[in-house]
């Protein structure tokens, strides 16, 4: 877990940056600014570790201050206000919807998990021009109360001036409080479940690849078809509900499109 503790140390730093650079400018509110919306639609497990697929959509949302053009963006980047934006390195504030997980056969005696969200930080930067890496870290809200890390690093490349194809390898780790959650089964689960009694700790939660093509429809509007795979791991892994009823495979495809408006405060 000593890669989620570093993260904090990270952005911490970044956003203390910003902070400071706009107090010499001025306001920090006053200015050109975007935000981005759109939605996603996709085929992907039912849950986390399930066997089963299932059509679901997401908003996309993005919010920030106007600067150098953005040079790559993902369907994984989760709803964002930057605080830093220079065009080589991104970072701010970013949160996640999550929807709440309710019985069906192979939850069956298992608690529900409630709807909520997470909040934390994002940074991302530029090694190359054609690659981005960036890391999440979100605590949650009301569903969980534990931590997850995202990291993950796309190459691009432009096959035409409207057409792009990106991919990447992604890793997530997460804290107990979170596994607790989504893959933990108590004394009252087994026995109403059938489960396993499993407690997890904390750890690496998953590793997997994504990829995907987006097509430029229109200046402020994109388009894009994606692929994603990850494997769960640690934690996830071991539980019984992943090894029992589901499985430690997960894939996704879908679509998405966004539209970026103009303003200014």
């Amino acid at each position: 877990m000593r890669i989620v503790r570093a993260i904090p140390l990270v952005l911490t730093a970044a956003l203390l940056g910003a902070s400071a650079a706009e107090a010499d400018e001025g306001s920090w509110f006053h200015g050109d600014w975007y935000l981005t919306l759109g939605a996603t639609g996709m085929v992907a497990p039912k849950f986390e570790g399930s066997n089963s697929l299932l059509f679901s959509a997401a908003p996309i949302i993005s919010l920030g201050k106007v600067g150098p053009a953005a040079r790559f963006t993902s369907r994984n980047d989760n709803i964002s206000l930057a605080l830093v934006d220079d065009g080589g390195v991104r970072a701010g504030l970013t949160g996640k919807i999550l929807f709440s997980r309710d019985s069906d056969d192979e939850l069956k005696g298992l608690d529900p998990v409630r709807w909520g969200g997470e909040i934390g930080g994002f940074f991302e930067f530029y090694p190359t021009d054609w690659l981005r890496a960036r890391a999440e870290l979100r605590h949650g809200i009301r569903a969980h109360n534990g931590f997850v890390a995202d990291i993950a690093a796309d190459a691009f490349y432009d096959v035409t001036p409207t057409v792009r194809i990106s991919g990447g390898p992604r890793v997530s780790f997460a804290s107990s409080g979170y596994f607790d959650s989504y893959y933990g089964v108590n004394a009252t689960e087994a026995v109403a479940s059938g489960l396993s009694e499993y407690h997890p700790g904390g750890g690496l939660k998953s590793t997997g690849l994504g990829g995907a093509i987006t097509w430029k429809v229109t200046e402020p509007m994109t388009a894009s078809l994606f692929g994603e795979y990850s494997r769960l791991m640690g934690p996830a892994a071991d539980s019984s509900l992943v090894k029992e009823r589901g499985q430690r495979d997960q894939f996704t495809v879908g679509v998405s499109t966004s539209y970026r408006f103009n303003f200014s405060m």
